[in-house]
């Protein structure tokens, strides 16, 4: 996503925690389906004799997935038509041979071999066990697979945790779903999604269930980085506040981050800069707490919000920032408000030039730069200004180093605004500064060099 549209994008990515998933590569498959499963004597020799055959075909086919995987994949499509009934042997093999038809690109028998171990999930196998082969799944297609049977998996999976009644491991999946609607900027589908997942957590009398804070507050999160992409202020600052009030909730402080984030972005459009540099403090003490690097943007977003509100807070003076006032990135925000403290124009213009790539090219940042630069030539032009009562509009332009026409639409506004009092000789390319006798214009020209 654009991070102008008010989305973390670079590895700012805004995602939620994903309990259970892992990574299976197949040189490193070897314990991921060891799951201690204990098993009665049986008092047939034959069933074990079954049961032994069944465990060498599996881990033979395991063992040769890497180097064999179609050898692999019929080994284990072997033990289907072995195991007397469906059991945990069955289920490890389906998931087994899902992962091996994505690797060979087998997408047409993909989703059959899917639905086959749905069917295990609903009465051969446990929750916990169930959930962490769909996470790990799941996980491996989206990498790379064609959305659409992505977008298929993500169906046939919640219709199954629906039917068995797991409403937990529900919510959490129509929340991935939810997210990668978001990523894909299908913002239609993922409203209708945000809605299901808002009725999931109330009660039978329609009100929000605030037993379910958490969960509430991780569909909030999703509904504010979607209002503040589609730039819909009014809707953000409704589940913005809601967010804010709700009870009895223990969310992952990412969650809380990104909801601060996108309230201090939603501020910055309102120009409520000291609103926005709370927000942004809020946003960076979450990330920092969750280990995103997430935070250093953050510390920059609320160092701009600083110098926008023309505040005399040091943001480094509280104990969490301080320790980041080095990191190079921060570093170049610091060196910015020196320039801007000391009216330096040249000095400024010069760290954003050459930091462009940690400054000028965070679209956020750069929406306000210009705002920043109004501030300090307004502040150098008071300063110029004060003593006379006659300046040249060339004398002014070489001071803010900018043309001339620029000099002009700046005192333009700067009259109109009444933070000067004057007039603008076009013929003759002054400003004839106008000071009346009561004094009362050198009170606003020592409140023009502290705006």
């Amino acid at each position: 996503m654009d991070d102008s549209c008010g989305f973390p994008s670079d590895g700012d990515d805004f995602s939620f925690p994903d309990d259970g998933s892992d990574d299976f590569d197949f040189d490193a498959m070897g314990d991921d389906d060891d799951y201690n499963f204990d098993y009665e004597n049986e008092d047939s020799d034959g069933v074990e004799d079954i049961e032994v055959q069944i465990s060498n075909c599996y881990y033979t086919g395991k063992g040769t997935m890497e180097n064999d995987p179609q050898e692999a994949l019929q080994g284990f499509q072997q033990i289907l038509d072995m195991e007397p009934e469906k059991g945990e042997w069955g289920f490890k093999a389906l998931k087994q041979i899902v992962k091996l038809q994505l690797a060979l690109g087998k997408d047409d028998q993909v989703l059959k071999s899917y639905a086959t171990l749905l069917g295990y999930v609903k009465s051969s196998v446990s929750r916990n066990i169930s959930e962490k082969a769909i996470n790990s799944l799941i996980e491996k297609i989206s990498s790379g697979t064609d959305p659409k049977i992505l977008d298929t998996f993500y169906d046939m999976t919640l219709e199954t945790l629906k039917e068995i009644k797991n409403d937990r491991f529900w919510f959490k999946t129509k929340l991935k779903v939810g997210k990668l609607k978001f990523e894909r900027e299908e913002f239609s589908a993922l409203a209708k999604i945000l809605e299901e997942l808002k009725a999931s957590c109330k009660t039978e009398s329609g009100n929000d269930d605030m037993k379910k804070g958490t969960q509430l507050l991780e569909i909030y999160a999703l509904e504010i980085q979607m209002f503040t992409a589609q730039k819909n202020n009014k809707k953000l600052r409704e589940i913005y506040e809601k967010s804010l009030v709700v009870q009895s909730a223990i969310p992952h402080p990412r969650i809380m981050a990104v909801i601060r984030e996108c309230g201090g972005k939603m501020h910055m459009e309102e120009e409520s800069w000291g609103d926005a540099q709370k927000d942004f403090f809020e946003a960076f003490k979450n990330y920092d707490e969750a280990g995103s690097s997430r935070r250093i943007q953050c510390l920059k977003y609320m160092v701009l919000a600083n110098l926008l509100s023309l505040s005399e807070i040091n943001p480094f003076g509280a104990p969490e920032t301080a320790s980041y006032k080095n990191d190079p990135q921060i570093v170049a925000m610091t060196d910015l408000v020196a320039t801007y403290e000391n009216n330096d124009i040249q000095g400024f213009e010069r760290i954003l030039q050459n930091n462009r790539k940690t400054i000028m090219d965070d679209k956020f940042i750069s929406m306000y730069i210009q705002d920043l630069l109004k501030n300090i030539r307004t502040q150098v032009v008071a300063k110029i200004l004060k003593p006379y009562t006659r300046v040249n509009i060339s004398f002014i332009a070489k001071e803010l180093n900018i043309c001339e026409e620029e000099v002009e639409k700046l005192l333009v506004t700067l009259i109109l605004d009444e933070k000067i009092s004057g007039r603008i000789d076009q013929v003759n390319k002054l400003l004839i500064v106008e000071r009346p006798e009561n004094n009362g214009n050198s009170a606003r020209f020592d409140a023009l060099s502290e705006w």
